[in-house]
């Protein structure tokens, strides 16, 4: 479906920037970009000098989203001992998220870790079954230096952040960081809506930045979901019922 708003519309116009500036860099893993977070080459070398950082050193529990870019992060959390939530796709099903537990696993980290694999072998739980979270893990197509970001367009990862902000899982002190290619963090400014999260801080193989005040939605807004996206998510559906 075709953007209707106008910051919709600016949202896709730096969307289809990225990808195309991937694309003619030969920047990623896909053969085509378009229509996907990015796959992008130096994923491990993002997630090594996300390693580094003391945020991620304190983090105990972790939320990561479920693409092949942040795939390296995911690794490095379970070996690393963390438990990962990872959200069930689209999350369509009345527990949404996989719990990863280290010590549970019956796959190595770098196999628990691949979605296909933790669809399998993780079980899930409910939002209210999640503990609160030190460090959230984004996916974005493009992301500018005060922490605005875009994802592919569906916005699950709003809503997966709004759901755990309702549910009183983030606190001030949770690091919300995303994992991207140089070519991805762009200088101008994101338009964004009121339901857009914000990251603390970007992380690419070369740079890591600090983001001032980026925005951070307190619950879900529900005058920006529509009744179908509202059905084809249990969990708002429980909450909308109630």
């Amino acid at each position: 479906m075709a953007p209707t708003s106008a910051p919709d519309r600016a949202k896709q116009a730096v969307r289809t920037q990225v990808w195309d500036a991937l694309t003619a860099a030969t920047a990623v893993h896909d053969a085509s970009v378009h229509g996907r977070i990015p796959n992008f080459k130096g994923a491990e070398e993002a997630a090594a000098r996300l390693a580094t950082l003391p945020e991620w050193q304190r983090a105990g529990i972790v939320k990561a989203v479920p693409d092949k870019a942040q795939l390296p992060v995911r690794i490095r959390a379970l070996k690393e001992g963390k438990t990962v939530y990872m959200a069930v796709p689209k999350l369509a099903a009345r527990k949404p998220f996989y719990l990863l537990a280290p010590a549970a696993l019956t796959a190595p980290p770098a196999e628990a870790a691949i979605s296909s694999i933790a669809a399998a072998i993780a079980p899930t739980v409910e939002v209210d079954a999640l503990r609160p979270l030190d460090l959230i893990v984004l996916g974005s197509v493009a992301v500018d230096r005060d922490g605005s970001r875009v994802g592919k367009g569906a916005g699950y990862a709003d809503i997966e952040f709004a759901l755990l902000a309702e549910a009183g899982l983030v606190s001030p002190s949770t690091v919300v960081v995303t994992t991207v290619h140089q070519l991805q963090v762009i200088d101008d400014p994101i338009p964004t809506t009121d339901h857009d999260v914000g990251v603390d801080l970007i992380v690419t193989p070369d740079e890591t930045i600090t983001c001032p005040n980026p925005h951070r939605p307190t619950g879900l807004d529900w005058s920006a979901l529509t009744a179908e996206k509202i059905a084809a998510i249990p969990s708002l559906a429980a909450r909308w019922a109630g």
